[in-house]
């Protein structure tokens, strides 16, 4: 390939990390620049919080070092603090949350003073999000750019939607699954179900476990849904809520701490979907969401739209990383 512009290092931990170190990479490209994409290899998962990320960050290490060598990049952009912390060459950092807000205590022991250093090294950081930013150490310049997100498919109408609510169930702790059973046991009527998707479990009366899906099968499936609920304990950025949006879901959530930025969105469309108490919250998306959810959502989307990321890559994220 020859020496390139910007050597993207992706941790890729998650799929949706990798998925939205894809579409970085793609803007980029779309904006002119030469792109070399390496990744993490995948780690042991070590029993605490700072072993696994000391584990995942040498190997970040270990996989910029070589696409370093065998790139000779312009840029380097760092995707995830855990990539940056033990970088062999300063660059870009590009994160959903940083490890002074969602690693506190012995979870981010070695993490946070060490991205304390990153962030005043780095050239640029990229946050996906402005609550994502609000919670960093301090730092140098910075854009937020968000992870594009698109509608899966045609919108259905309310009255199309064969699902009453679907729920995102990786990670159930995090995500609040015992707090979005509980509060749907309470709230749903005998002829409504609850999908609990990306988790395989025992069914029961109103709820049905959709285990691991493919992700066309999954859009497939908030497509088909009325509502989108959940109840995480931290959200780092929510991009199934935004999905959901996206495909026409009303939103219901509890007013979860992190830089959530669905919530504020759903917050605007309709108050009365987020609440501690998801019970009356759930019921009034199902029996009375307002009649112009759909087009409020996408026009609170639009700055997230695969357009207007691409415009901000191309306008103000590629020059200050080649300057």
């Amino acid at each position: 390939m020859g020496r390139v512009d910007v050597l993207l290092v992706s941790l890729g931990g998650t799929t949706g990390l990798v998925e939205a170190d894809e579409e970085l990479a793609g803007s980029l490209r779309r904006a002119g620049a030469t792109v070399a994409v390496v990744r993490a290899a995948r780690v042991r998962e070590w029993r605490t919080f700072a072993l696994i990320e000391l584990a995942w960050a040498l190997s970040a290490r270990r996989a910029a070092a070589a696409g370093l060598r065998e790139h000779d990049p312009r840029a380097v952009l760092y995707s995830s603090t855990t990539a940056a912390l033990l970088w062999p060459r300063p660059g870009a950092i590009r994160f959903d949350a940083p490890a002074a807000g969602n690693r506190p205590g012995r979870h981010g022991a070695w993490q946070r003073p060490v991205e304390r250093r990153r962030f005043r090294a780095a050239p640029l950081l990229l946050p996906w999000s402005a609550p994502a930013l609000g919670e960093a150490p301090p730092h140098g310049p910075a854009v937020v750019l968000p992870v594009p997100v698109e509608p899966s498919g045609p919108l259905l109408a309310p009255a199309q939607r064969d699902l009453a609510a679907v729920t995102y169930g990786a990670n159930p702790h995090k995500k609040g699954l015992d707090r979005v059973l509980a509060a749907w046991a309470d709230a749903r009527r005998p002829d409504e179900e609850l999908v609990v998707a990306g988790l395989a479990g025992e069914d029961r009366p109103g709820v049905r476990f959709a285990g691991r899906l493919p992700r066309d099968a999954y859009r497939a499936l908030v497509r088909r849904a009325r509502v989108f609920v959940t109840a995480p304990r931290r959200e780092d950025h929510g991009i199934a809520q935004l999905e959901a949006l996206a495909d026409g879901a009303v939103l219901v959530t509890t007013p979860s701490p992190g830089p959530y930025a669905a919530l504020a969105i759903a917050r605007a469309i309709d108050p009365r979907t987020v609440a501690d108490d998801l019970r009356p919250a759930i019921r009034a998306a199902l029996d009375d969401p307002p009649a112009d959810h759909a087009e409020r959502a996408a026009r609170a989307l639009a700055p997230l739209r695969r357009d207007a990321v691409d415009a901000l890559v191309r306008e103000q994220v590629l020059p200050r990383l080649l300057a």
